[in-house]
């Protein structure tokens, strides 16, 4: 999901809704700008761009903090936080339909979408990663980081195990399995949104989502073990 609707907005603005990295690296260099022999006092609108999508993620993360009234790993905050996301990703779709701005962003050309609804748009969709992120993270598991790689990138080349090939290594493995799926996501998102648009391509990430909702409910309950930390065993019912 992180590569899917990264390659629809970056298509039309060359940003990410889900890493926040840039955004912030933006922000302080549109303040450091303000120091300048001859200040440039204009708020882009790429750095507008950088403030909504930060404001929304972290917005979206608060919001994934609901789990810890009901458990991180409680089945019925796994399925909710899920169908969330898909209501928020369904947000996206809606308000980049309406606001009619081109999904692509030609060589040499700023971002496309300039917009109001645009921008709601934008927001949406990085909620939603704010609060993927949040629920994966507190799953703790070696898929926790769904949203950025670089800490993946590390991790993975500072396996120690990393060139035993002729046995299965799970930590190792993991990662190689997450780097391949973000990859599979943007290649994806990419394919689709060249054929269909924005808005249908954000509408088939809504309805993944909701599949991924209910795939929770079909995952068996752990039965050994404790999981992330709490007084029960597994997935709680």
């Amino acid at each position: 999901m992180t590569g899917f609707l990264n390659a629809v907005c970056f298509s039309a603005i060359f940003a990410w809704c889900a890493s926040q990295t840039g955004n912030t690296i933006q922000l302080s260099i549109s303040i450091g700008r303000l120091l300048d022999k001859q200040p440039d006092h204009s708020f882009r609108i790429s750095d507008r761009l950088a403030l909504t999508s930060l404001l929304s993620f972290v917005l979206g993360g608060f919001v994934g903090r609901v789990g810890e009234r009901v458990g991180y790993s409680a089945r019925i905050w796994l399925v909710c936080g899920t169908l969330l996301q898909a209501l928020l990703t369904a947000g996206a779709a809606i308000a980049i339909w309406k606001s009619h701005m081109p999904w692509y962003a030609p060589p040499g050309s700023g971002p496309m979408w300039t917009s109001t609804l645009a921008f709601l748009g934008y927001g949406f969709m990085s909620a939603s990663m704010g609060l993927q992120g949040v629920m994966a993270k507190r799953l703790n598991t070696q898929f926790s980081t769904s949203v950025v790689l670089t800490s993946v990138w590390c991790e993975l080349i500072s396996e120690p195990r990393l060139f035993h090939l002729r046995r299965a290594v799970v930590e190792r493995d993991h990662k190689l399995l997450t780097i391949f799926c973000m990859l599979l996501g943007g290649f994806s998102g990419r394919c689709v949104l060249d054929d269909v648009g924005p808005s249908i391509t954000l509408g088939i990430a809504a309805g993944l989502r909701l599949v991924i909702s209910g795939w929770w409910l079909l995952i068996p309950k752990k039965t050994e073990g404790k999981f992330n930390g709490e007084n029960d065993d597994g997935f709680r019912k």
